[in-house]
């Protein structure tokens, strides 16, 4: 699944840059990147140094050099291992709401063409849980996460206990996401097999913010067998 997922998202940056002066991508900090991370590294003829780079959502509240910080995560997976154009950081530091201004200033500077993505155990897209709002007229806001958000982080190992995970989040809103021109979603494991099938087959609804993925054109979706509906478990 990560190196389908790779392979298809890295025929899409060399298809871009052979046409225009270079891509901006949005990148998700999560477990369910990793796979999908490190086979990217290894796709070759990729002009890294023409790749402007973004990360979707990032916590408040903890300290800069927490490694639960999904800046840290991304450098570490990704950012650092080549010589981006640039990397935009998403750091609430001592004002949230004006973070929140200027990062979504410097995203709709030009178009996004690609953004990565996964789906949260409760449908989440980002850190944009249900409802969410697909007309929201942010880019970027800042959230309260709610339980069952809070509660992956623990079950996915990323935190000891759910009073560890915060409570806030900055992220990019569902029309934020939806304005990329291509939208790669990789969703592995049993943890989203519930919510992959209500993005798929319920109505599209606020109740299930992933459901909003079904009106894009060029959204890709890459589950493993664990996360497809009516699999074996």
């Amino acid at each position: 699944m990560g190196a389908r997922a790779a392979s298809d998202m890295a025929d899409e940056i060399r298809t871009r840059l052979q046409k225009q002066q270079g891509v901006r991508m949005i990148f998700a900090a999560a477990p369910s990147q990793g796979e999908m991370l490190l086979a990217l590294r290894g796709e070759e003829g990729i002009d890294w140094a023409r790749v402007t780079a973004f990360h979707v959502d990032e916590y408040l509240g903890l300290p800069t050099s927490s490694p639960q910080r999904f800046g840290l995560w991304l450098r570490h997976a990704i950012f650092d291992r080549f010589p981006f154009a640039a990397v935009h950081l998403l750091d609430p530091a001592h004002d949230p709401l004006q973070t929140a201004s200027d990062y979504a200033a410097m995203l709709n500077a030009a178009p996004i063409d690609i953004v990565c993505c996964d789906i949260g155990s409760n449908g989440h897209l980002a850190f944009d849980d249900p409802p969410a709002d697909f007309n929201d007229p942010l880019t970027v806001k800042i959230v309260e996460l709610d339980a069952l958000c809070r509660q992956q982080q623990v079950d996915e190992r990323c935190f000891a206990t759910l009073n560890d995970v915060p409570s806030r989040a900055l992220t990019i809103t569902v029309p934020g996401l939806l304005a990329a021109h291509t939208i790669f979603c990789t969703v592995p494991g049993t943890l989203k097999r519930e919510a992959v099938r209500r993005a798929l087959f319920d109505p599209i609804d606020p109740k299930y913010p992933a459901s909003a993925l079904r009106l894009h054109p060029h959204c890709m979706l890459y589950l493993d067998r664990y996360s497809q509906p009516g699999a074996d478990s």
